[in-house]
């Protein structure tokens, strides 16, 4: 009797590690850069700064231990006739906090900030900013852990320590996507995205020299392909630097 009790626990244990399997991913000793991109289908010298975004790792080499890419797409040009499908007013609002933060000139598209800072010629700056940023050793790290998606929404664990005191974001990101504009200055165009922020969880603060752990929900849009959804998580400063960055493929559902 005791053996079969046993035996039924043992299944028991193997059927909850199957079912709930834990996705895991700890940031290095070094830093990796975040490469922001403010974007618009609505802007028709977006398309290369785009193309950066979808093919930074053949174009330059650089891995995703060294510089993660977001796109973040926003709302200004849609009055002009066609409105982006992944646009969001606070992605506007996002950039104008780092355009001031970084004392750059204005807010524009396409517009680059490298680790919270601008990146204007990014067509030839990008390499060498980037192994500058990941000589400097991490002055935070990260742990992100996701487990299976459930009624549309990505469960995330983040453990979190700083030396300075800042805040920890968290986004659900979507790569494949593709939109076939019919209006404005990209009329009859097919355009194709990666690293689109889709969700922004509000800003946890931190304080230097404190451990935390917490639990966060990610929604995911109801037309997502869950195939493509990464949690991308950043720690940055209270002057808008990035002291470190990680992203973490979503886990998939067990068949």
């Amino acid at each position: 009797m005791k053996l079969l009790t046993l035996f039924l626990a043992l299944l028991v244990a193997v059927h909850v590690s199957v079912a709930g399997e834990i996705c895991t991913k700890t940031s290095p000793t070094h830093t990796i850069a975040l490469l922001e991109l403010y974007t618009s289908e609505g802007c028709d010298s977006c398309p290369p700064a785009d193309r950066l975004v979808q093919h930074l790792q053949s174009l330059t080499g650089l891995s995703t231990d060294q510089v993660i890419p977001i796109a973040l797409h926003v709302n200004y040009w849609d009055y002009i006739g066609w409105k982006d499908p992944y646009a969001q007013s606070w992605h506007t609002e996002r950039q104008q906090t780092l355009a001031h933060q970084s004392r750059a000139r204005g807010v524009y598209t396409p517009e680059f900030f490298l680790s919270g800072k601008e990146l204007p010629n990014w067509r030839d700056d990008v390499v060498a900013r980037v192994r500058r940023i990941n000589q400097q050793p991490a002055s935070a790290s990260i742990q992100l852990s996701s487990a299976p998606m459930v009624d549309n929404l990505v469960q995330v664990q983040s453990s979190t320590d700083t030396q300075q005191a800042g805040e920890l974001h968290l986004a659900l990101i979507e790569s494949g996507l593709i939109s076939q504009v019919k209006a404005g200055e990209n009329r009859g165009s097919t355009l194709s995205h990666d690293a689109v922020v889709r969700t922004w969880a509000a800003p946890i603060k931190l304080t230097p020299g404190v451990k935390r752990i917490d639990r966060v929900q990610l929604a995911v849009p109801a037309q997502a392909n869950r195939k493509n959804l990464a949690v991308v998580a950043f720690i940055d400063n209270q002057q808008g630097d990035i002291l470190q960055s990680l992203e973490l493929p979503v886990c998939k559902t067990q068949n």
